[in-house]
């Protein structure tokens, strides 16, 4: 009796292995998603410091002219005017 309850658990612990590595690789599979229509976002050119540590980022896209500024340190990042 013993060894029948064993291979049924044995049994259900495998499938449920398979299953969820055959769903983990699968999902690997997947092709990338699809760009964004062309308009939808528009191409910018802004950079930002971090007043407290001096990391710098650059914006290449935004879907419009009011940018939020990012956070960096717990801070908003200070916009690096460009120059002309």
């Amino acid at each position: 009796m013993g060894f029948a309850v064993s291979l049924v658990i044995a049994l259900v612990m495998a499938y449920v292995i398979f299953k969820v590595g055959y769903a983990l690789l699968g999902s690997f599979a997947s092709p990338m998603p699809e760009p964004p229509p062309p308009g939808e976002l528009r191409k910018v050119k802004l950079t930002y410091v971090c007043p407290q540590c001096g990391m710098q980022l650059r914006v290449t896209q935004a879907p419009d002219q009011d940018i939020l500024a990012p956070r960096h340190c717990m801070d908003e990042m200070d916009l690096v005017p460009e120059p002309d």
